[in-house]
């Protein structure tokens, strides 16, 4: 029988490609549309927007931390795609009654490009899967050499995901290394995580840029203005978090976006 090793290290059995795949991770089910999944793909969650159509039309089974059983069951699933920060222990221990269980664990780059592999060698869309891992490797290929050209001076920066209290995303974290890739320092690497932080030891740390992400929580201008006047003179953007944080096909997209907020 086929076994697999999911980025936990546990050992799932599916016998065969599945034909009724559920996903429960927003950036996976991105993957899943572009690995050409779409007929196999019977069951989301609300935070899966994209693809917009799959949005739409496909069922949902709640969200990332409460899925609904009774849902799951319904849609027969023989695969549950899953992740270990997204989804609860709890929820996923009785998922694990009703099919196969695959989860990913994505810390980094490599991590997620593992990620991508395995998930189609499980489907059956292995050549898909190597198009975008090579595209995704060469895109970011291209930022590393820019960020170590003399010409690229580093900036420390911060990363705010939340409000109220402000948290910021911390070493350990995907989103710390797609900072690195793109050569932003990261003032809270020594932290792990998403530690929660104020403005006063943002500034203690010498920071010259906070970047306020539009998820989870969606900053605005009115937030831009309020750190602004608690820390004088540095700089302060608005980005696209879908690009600092979906570790899937997402990726595809994140070099041109990269491009134009540092270089425009």
């Amino acid at each position: 029988m086929p076994f697999y090793t999911d980025q936990l290290n546990r050992v799932i059995e599916i016998t065969k490609y599945p034909e009724r795949i559920i996903s429960l991770v927003p950036s996976q089910t991105e993957l899943l549309f572009d690995l050409g999944l779409t007929r196999e793909v019977k069951g989301i969650t609300k935070f899966c927007v994209h693809p917009h159509d799959w949005f739409l039309h496909k069922q949902k089974v709640g969200g990332t931390k409460n899925i609904d059983i009774a849902k799951v069951t319904a849609l027969e699933p023989d695969l549950i795609i899953a992740n270990k920060e997204e989804n609860t222990k709890e929820q996923i221990e009785a998922l694990e009654k009703i099919a196969p269980v695959w989860i990913s664990d994505v810390n980094t780059i490599p991590n997620a490009l593992q990620m991508i592999c395995s998930i189609g060698t499980i489907t059956g869309k292995e050549k898909n899967a190597d198009r975008i891992i090579q595209q995704i490797e060469a895109d970011f290929e291209k930022f590393r050499l820019a960020v170590n050209s003399p010409l690229h001076k580093s900036c420390k920066t911060a990363y705010l995901i939340w409000k109220d209290p402000y948290m910021a995303a911390g070493g350990g974290t995907f989103i710390d290394s797609m900072l690195e890739l793109i050569g932003l320092e990261n003032v809270l690497a020594d932290q792990e995580r998403y530690p929660t932080i104020d403005c006063a030891e943002l500034v203690k740390r010498d920071t010259e840029l906070v970047l306020l992400s539009s998820e989870p929580y969606p900053f605005k201008q009115t937030h831009m203005e309020a750190i602004s006047r608690e820390m004088p003179g540095i700089r302060i953007l608005i980005v696209d978090g879908e690009m600092f944080s979906w570790y899937g096909s997402r990726m595809l997209q994140a070099g041109n976006y990269f491009t134009q907020l540092l270089y425009a």
